[in-house]
């Protein structure tokens, strides 16, 4: 369980004043001169050491991420990006850092910047985060009216800029390469990699793109030290986390725990419980809509990390517990993942494309039982051919739910066909042992 003098966002649920001279009573800007008189690379060398792993989706070392980039800038500029476009079902953590902590963001800009001799960074937030677009420009226009970034950012000699680029609502512009095309006024659609953003990003420059969440916590890092943020947590899975708790639980919310906490611990202390109580849990989808669910089984001793939750052929991915109970209809709940998926498909590759729609199809005869049993084999073998055929990672998105519910409910989805075979009503699991 997290101690309270180790969480990084003091004001997630904006019980303080978001202003910079809030942020700054609860530490923000207290020594970001300092950090910068450090050399880039001695930066790099303390967030690698942390432990720190993305808190976007793919847990990819931060710092390795961030020497990836060129160590001199030769003829053309380096950029940060930051990924706030968080649209992914499930996931609401990085809009409340920016309507209530922006400058815990705007500072670890500033730091990531200059650990990759950035010039600038470019904040992409989704369109439909129009409170938080103006709650982040507000907290950038105090950050340079206080000198903070622009021209001499914090007194340091180092010019650094912070733009923000308001999305039209895509979810396939939260893949990295989609959202730098976006950026540049294009079609958001994925890029092919190699190159990668690193040697060829945006605009053709040198560029990372980072999670708010991955960079917000970045000064607290260096100003409290790797060793701190290293022992909280499990090896390889350090650090605090925001989580986001929604589904069939007493008190839906976010909240910030170590990563490794137990599952059932999460859901029980910060959430008030499974509706109906933890025995009336059917599954849970532990990281946001495009990772695999798990049964109750598996959900009584889980550790909520990258490691434990990939061994159980699931994935931590944001973070976004969704909790289902015995009264969800799970092959429906599945086949509505498979509509989002369907309609937030870029187009661009063929397996994604037509893959998609066939899936969502025979999902919603999966709902009514008019299917035969071969079917799900069938269905299995299509997401198959989807995941890992595909230029970035939204095959895989749209195969893994179905996955996952053929896995661990194939007996469920087997029931609803003998019921509309023998012409009886096709009902969930929880009205059929009414």
């Amino acid at each position: 369980m997290l101690k309270d003098e180790d969480r990084i966002f003091t004001n997630l649920y904006g019980w303080f004043d978001p202003s910079l001279a809030g942020a700054r009573k609860r530490g923000d800007w207290s020594n970001t001169k300092e950090i910068l008189a450090m050399s880039p690379e001695d930066i790099v060398e303390v967030i690698k050491a942390s432990g720190l792993r993305g808190r976007g989706g793919a847990g990819f070392p931060t710092g390795l991420k961030w020497s990836f980039m060129p160590k001199e800038v030769k003829d053309k500029p380096h950029y940060l990006v930051v990924n706030a476009d968080e649209s992914e079902p499930g996931t609401c953590k990085d809009r409340e850092i920016m309507r209530h902590d922006p400058h815990k963001l705007i500072e670890g800009c500033v730091v990531g910047g200059y650990a990759m001799r950035a010039s600038a960074a470019y904040i992409y937030i989704r369109g439909e985060f129009y409170n938080e677009a103006a709650a982040l420009q507000r907290a950038i226009d105090e950050a340079y009216d206080a000198g903070l970034i622009g021209k001499n950012a914090c007194g340091s000699g180092y010019d650094f800029d912070v733009f923000l680029h308001r999305g039209a609502g895509a979810y396939i512009c939260g893949e990295e390469t989609a959202l730098l095309e976006s950026l540049e006024g294009k079609k958001g659609q994925p890029r092919l990699k190699p190159p990668f953003p690193a040697g060829v990003g945006l605009y053709g420059c040198p560029t990372t793109v980072n999670n708010v969440e991955s960079i917000a916590v970045t000064p607290t890092i260096m100003r409290r030290g790797a060793e701190w943020f290293a022992g909280i947590g499990r090896p390889k899975n350090s650090g605090p986390k925001i989580f986001s708790i929604s589904g069939h639980v007493n008190n839906p919310c976010n909240v910030e725990e170590e990563l490794g906490i137990p599952l059932k611990e999460l859901i029980e202390k910060h959430a008030g419980g499974v509706i109906g109580g933890w025995d009336n849990l059917l599954a849970v989808i532990p990281g946001g809509s495009s990772v695999p669910l798990m049964p109750k089984s598996t959900c009584d001793d889980i550790l909520m990390d990258f490691d434990s939750l990939r061994e159980v052929r699931s994935g931590l991915g944001t973070a976004a517990v969704i909790v289902m109970n015995k009264q969800t209809d799970v092959v429906k709940a599945i086949a509505r993942l498979s509509a989002f998926y369907k309609h937030e498909s870029c187009g661009q590759c063929t397996p994604c494309r037509e893959g998609t729609g066939w899936m969502y199809r025979v999902m919603q005869r999966m709902v009514r039982g008019e299917a035969d049993v071969e079917e799900i084999d069938t269905l299995e073998e299509v997401t198959r051919q989807v995941e890992g055929h595909t230029i970035c990672a939204l095959g895989d998105a749209a195969a893994w739910p179905i996955q996952g519910l053929i896995r661990h409910f194939r007996p469920e989805m087997e029931r609803r066909i003998a019921a509309h075979k023998a012409g009886e009503p096709v009902t969930t699991t929880a009205q059929a042992a009414e």
